[in-house]
């Protein structure tokens, strides 16, 4: 049955994206089942998915990762109401934890604004400086000869305001941004690239070593900047968008009022509703469609 083909090819995209969510997901298997000759609605694939249990709801993570209180000079917030047009004309930078065998790494990122891709990273025991400068120095390697205009935008943390950092910041003539609150919203794309990566991947692994950490990691970032399409950038994936510099049209959306945050996955299909209308007034918010 075709049913059977398309559960089969839902299991398998699981394996890489245990968390993605059902529309998503369908746009990911678009190009397979074209070849294989399914059709299948929007739809009537969420249906699919309720009924065999597939659809994922939303987690959050609420660790804190930022030490602001510290006497090196912290810079203003140069973006507001800034929209990047292209690539390499802002990148976001934040420091997130991953929880390895009882203890705590700290995954620093820096991730291109418009295009979502992450262009440096960096796994490290501790927040020390060097960690986010080894995520810098990554990102920096990946520019294009003759750049300019660059902004770098983070928040308020040691590790970006320490000399190191700022002082390779300046000696490429990149321009110095970042939160000035405590709003996560000051720093939105950031704190979004993080939950991504913990809420569809990290929070379903239980890693036991240094070395399966990396691994991981490096892995989830390759399926993350090569694979998952992205509703920010037209269903696109940030690795194509970024290098083709292709126009995208800009969705944005304010991802952090969300109430009711399970981390399970449950039927919330209500078999009584038809259509995508019914499907909006019986899924709860915390649910993942997009």
């Amino acid at each position: 049955m075709e049913e059977d083909v398309i559960l089969s090819l839902v299991h398998n995209a699981r394996k890489d994206f245990p968390r993605m969510g059902a529309k998503k997901l369908l746009i990911f298997l678009q190009p397979t089942f074209q070849v294989m000759g399914i059709h299948i609605g929007r739809d009537a694939f969420i249906e699919l998915l309720y009924r065999n249990y597939l659809l994922v709801r939303r987690v959050r993570n609420k660790r804190k990762t930022t030490f602001s209180n510290h006497w090196m000079r912290k810079y203003p917030n140069l973006i507001r109401d800034y929209i990047p047009t292209a690539p390499n004309q802002l990148w976001v930078s934040d420091i997130t934890y991953i929880e390895m065998a009882g203890r705590f790494a700290y995954l620093a990122l820096v991730t291109d604004a418009y295009s979502h891709k992450i262009v440096g990273w960096e796994l490290a025991p501790s927040l020390r400086a060097c960690n986010a400068l080894a995520a810098l120095k990554m990102a920096l390697n990946s520019l294009p000869e003759g750049y300019s205009g660059l902004i770098h935008h983070s928040d308020r943390g040691s590790q970006y305001c320490s000399a190191s950092y700022v002082n390779l910041l300046t000696q490429h003539k990149v321009q110095i941004s970042m939160t000035e609150s405590g709003d996560p919203l000051e720093n939105a794309i950031a704190e979004r690239i993080n939950g991504i990566l913990k809420t569809e991947w990290i929070y379903d692994v239980k890693l036991k070593s240094w070395q399966e950490t990396i691994n991981f990691i490096s892995r989830i970032i390759d399926l993350y900047n090569n694979q998952r399409p992205h509703q920010s950038i037209s269903y696109m994936v940030p690795a194509l968008v970024h290098q083709a510099n292709i126009k995208t049209e800009r969705r944005w959306k304010n991802y952090y009022q969300k109430k009711n945050v399970l981390n399970e996955e449950v039927p919330i299909f209500d078999p009584k509703c038809k259509g995508i209308a019914g499907l909006k007034h019986s899924i709860p918010d915390n649910v993942k469609l997009i």
